[in-house]
C-alpha cells in the first residue's frame, strides 16, 4: 500500500466536493466511501441499517426527495449492491480495523452537504480549478468533504502503523439536519469505544492552528409545527372558520416572549412560515419551522417544552389542532481533559501544527455530541478537535473553501493521536 500523500487527500476532498448530497440522501457519497475503504482493505465495513439505527433518524426527507437523489446516485455509480443497502435514506458507514488486543479508538466525521448554490466567481478555487459542485443548488459549504478525506486518510495512516487494538471511523450522515448523530450513537458500534475523536475544519482558524478541545456547543432542537383550522369566507362568514393564521400569530408572539433563563444562554427562532390561503379565505393551515438552543441540554429542553406549551395553547384558543414534529436535535457535551492534553501534546510535535490552542468555544450546534456522550457514559473519553483551514469565506456561504494544506495537517494530528492510544 502506498504511503498516504497530500495528492491522495486532495483527490478525495475534490471528488466529494463535486458531488454534494444533503442529509439522508448521501447515496453516492456513501458508495464512494465504501469503495475507497475496500481499496484500502479495511477489515469490516458496516453500511446501511448496520451503520445507523433507522428508528433514531431525524429529519428524513420525503420519499420523492429520497428517490430523486437515489436516481442521481444510480447514474454516477454501478455499485448496486451498496445502493440497495442505503435505499430509503439509510446512509453512512462505520469502518473497523483490528490488530490484536488493545483499546478501541473511534473517529467521527460527517459527510452531508448544504442547500446552497456554489459561487461561480473565478476567485473561488473550486470554480477556478474545476471541482465546483455538479449538483446545482447544493454544496459542501461547511467542510464535510474535507472531513471525509480526514477519515479516509486517518484510517489508511493507522493501518500502515504498528498499532495494537481496534480503530473505528464513523462516517456520519445528516449532521447539518442534526439528524444522524443520535442514529449512529444508538448502534452497538459505539458501545466498546474507549476514546473518541471528532474533528472540524475551518471555523475561522488559520491553517496550522489546532484546537485540542472545542466546547460549549449549543444544544438544539428543530421542530416543524402545523396548525390545522377550518376555512370559511372571510367576508360572508368569518365566524364559521377556525383561523390557523390567528393561532400561529398568537403562538409566535408568545414563543418570542418565553422568559430567558437565568442559568445560561437560551435562543429561539421561527422560520419558513407558510400559509397558502387567499386574502378572502379564513386560513385553514399554517406550517412553520422553529428552533431552540441552550447553553446546556437542560436549557434547550426548557425552551423546547415552553414552545410546545405555547403552540398547543394557541391552537386550543383558536379552535385549531396542532402537530409538532422534531426534525433535528443535538445535546451539549464538552471535551474530556485527558484527551485534550493528549491532542495538545501530540499536535505540538507535528511540523504543520504551528499553533496549538488547548480549548475554545464552538458556540454553534453539533450532533457529534451524541457519540461523545455515549462514550463518556460508558466510562471512556472524548474530544472535539478544531483544525484550522484559513477559510476565505464564512461557513454556510457560497464561497466557502479551505486551504488544502489543512488536509495533511489534520490527518497527521488525528492519526498520531490515535496511534498514541493504540500503542500504549
Amino acid at each position: 500500500m502506498d504511503t498516504i500523500s497530500h495528492g491522495d487527500l486532495q483527490a478525495w476532498r475534490r471528488d466529494f466536493h463535486q458531488y454534494p448530497e444533503p442529509g439522508w440522501c448521501e447515496f453516492r457519497t456513501t458508495t464512494r466511501i465504501v469503495e475507497e475503504l475496500e481499496r484500502l482493505n479495511v477489515d469490516r465495513i458496516h453500511v446501511g441499517k448496520d451503520a445507523v439505527d433507522p428508528d433514531e433518524r431525524l429529519g428524513v426527507p420525503s420519499e420523492d426527495v429520497l428517490s430523486d437523489w437515489y436516481s442521481r446516485a444510480m447514474d454516477e455509480t454501478d455499485r448496486e449492491d451498496v445502493l440497495e443497502q442505503v435505499r430509503g435514506g439509510h446512509t453512512g458507514v462505520v469502518a473497523v480495523v483490528e490488530n490484536g488486543p488493545g483499546p478501541t479508538v473511534g473517529l467521527r466525521v460527517d459527510i452531508d452537504a448544504l442547500p446552497i448554490t456554489e459561487s461561480t466567481d473565478p476567485d473561488h478555487r473550486p470554480a477556478a480549478d474545476g471541482f465546483r459542485s455538479t449538483n446545482e443548488g447544493y454544496m459542501h459549504a461547511c467542510g464535510h468533504d474535507t472531513h471525509i478525506a480526514f477519515g479516509l486518510g486517518t484510517i489508511q495512516s493507522v493501518m500502515q502503523s504498528e498499532f495494537s487494538g481496534t480503530f473505528k471511523v464513523f462516517f456520519q450522515p445528516s449532521e447539518e439536519l442534526l439528524g444522524g448523530g443520535k442514529a449512529m450513537a444508538s448502534t452497538p458500534h459505539i458501545d466498546d469505544v474507549e476514546y473518541l475523536f471528532g474533528a472540524h475544519v475551518g471555523l475561522d482558524y488559520p491553517t496550522g492552528t489546532i484546537v485540542s478541545g472545542l466546547d460549549e456547543a449549543l444544544a438544539l432542537t428543530r421542530m416543524d409545527v402545523t396548525f390545522e383550522g377550518e376555512a370559511a369566507h372571510a367576508g360572508l362568514a368569518p365566524n364559521e372558520g377556525q383561523n390557523a393564521v390567528q393561532a400561529f400569530v398568537a403562538a409566535a408572539d408568545n414563543i418570542y416572549g418565553i422568559p430567558r433563563h437565568s442559568d445560561g444562554t437560551t435562543r429561539v427562532n421561527i422560520g419558513q412560515i407558510r400559509a397558502d390561503n387567499a386574502a378572502n379565505i379564513i386560513a385553514d393551515r399554517v406550517t412553520a419551522s422553529i428552533e431552540v438552543r441552550g447553553g446546556s441540554t437542560e436549557l434547550m429542553e426548557y425552551m423546547r417544552d415552553a414552545v410546545h406549551r405555547r403552540v398547543e395553547t394557541a391552537g386550543e384558543m383558536h379552535g385549531c389542532t396542532t402537530e409538532i414534529t422534531r426534525t433535528g436535535e443535538s445535546i451539549r457535551q464538552d471535551s474530556d481533559e485527558a484527551l485534550v492534553d493528549l491532542v495538545s501534546e501530540t499536535a505540538a510535535t507535528q511540523s504543520g501544527a504551528e499553533s496549538v490552542i488547548r480549548r475554545d468555544a464552538l458556540a454553534a450546534s453539533e450532533d457529534a455530541t451524541y457519540l461523545m456522550q455515549a462514550v463518556t457514559e460508558n466510562g471512556g473519553e472524548a474530544t472535539y478537535i478544531g483544525i484550522g483551514g484559513s477559510n476565505p469565506s464564512g461557513h454556510h456561504t457560497s464561497k466557502f473553501d479551505v486551504d488544502e494544506e489543512s488536509l495533511s495537517i489534520g490527518v497527521e494530528v488525528l492519526s498520531s493521536s490515535v496511534q498514541k492510544l493504540l500503542s500504549s
